[in-house]
């Protein structure tokens, strides 16, 4: 119960029943072992998946009125996906009360993407089931980005669109690609881009496509210009 109280605190907020939260924690190897005295997260799972889309829908379909239908599917998917939630779960710790079975935590199930982003959804689910879906809308919004579409933006690697969202801001300046050299025979080529701002060389990029060489350009510039770090520009 203390490692309850003390996960609540995590989350802002405090179950009126508490084995809802105990449920949501409960891996499916724990159960198993307990010989099912307590039942498994899966269930609120499946739950939290619904409820975790609703909320991110609503939030994109009423503050993202220019997005066309494909651009919603797109945003929503990148916010909702198991890369997001595990990540998201690591703001509230969450790793650290999942309970799991001895072989699970052996091989170190409590960090995996997949246990942790399953968790997090379950979580989502025995709050909404607790205090209704404005409880679990106000639990979800805290790990929504202020900037999404910068965050959908780096998930897809589309830093073009960063950089020019960031070039936009002074209407004087502009952004221009120019394609430096190509190489290789016909079935293996290469391609250099350099990006320009107002004719001056901010960034270079070479891949084996004309596009992939342009956002391999962006992401040189935006790392020139501080928008991005360097360290997330590795291992290309």
């Amino acid at each position: 119960m203390d490692r309850l109280k003390e996960f609540e605190e995590k989350l802002n907020y405090s179950f009126k029943d508490k084995e809802l939260l105990f449920e949501a924690l409960t891996h499916s190897s724990y159960a198993n072992e307990s010989h099912h005295m307590y039942r498994s997260n899966e269930r609120l799972e499946f739950l939290g998946d619904s409820v975790l889309s609703i909320v991110v829908s609503d939030y994109l379909f009423e503050r993202y009125t220019d997005y066309p239908e494909g651009e919603l599917s797109k945003t929503r998917a990148t916010l909702v996906c198991e890369k997001s939630l595990a990540e998201f779960a690591k703001e509230i710790n969450l790793s650290d009360y999942i309970l799991l079975g001895k072989g699970e935590t052996a091989n170190g199930g409590k960090y995996r993407p997949s246990i942790v982003s399953d968790a997090f959804e379950a979580v989502i689910a025995a709050i909404y089931l607790d205090g209704g879906l404005e409880a679990a809308r106000k639990h979800i919004m805290r790990f929504i980005p202020k900037d999404v579409s910068r965050a959908v933006a780096e998930a897809y690697d589309d830093y073009k669109t960063i950089l020019q969202e960031i070039v936009q801001k002074n209407p004087e300046e502009n952004v221009e690609y120019s394609l430096v050299s190509e190489s290789g025979p016909a079935h293996n080529r290469t391609f250099t881009v350099c990006v320009m701002l107002n004719s001056n060389v901010i960034g270079k990029g070479t891949a084996s496509s004309k596009k992939r060489a342009e956002q391999l350009a962006a992401k040189q510039a935006l790392i020139l210009m501080g928008a991005i770090k360097k360290d997330s520009a590795e291992n290309e």
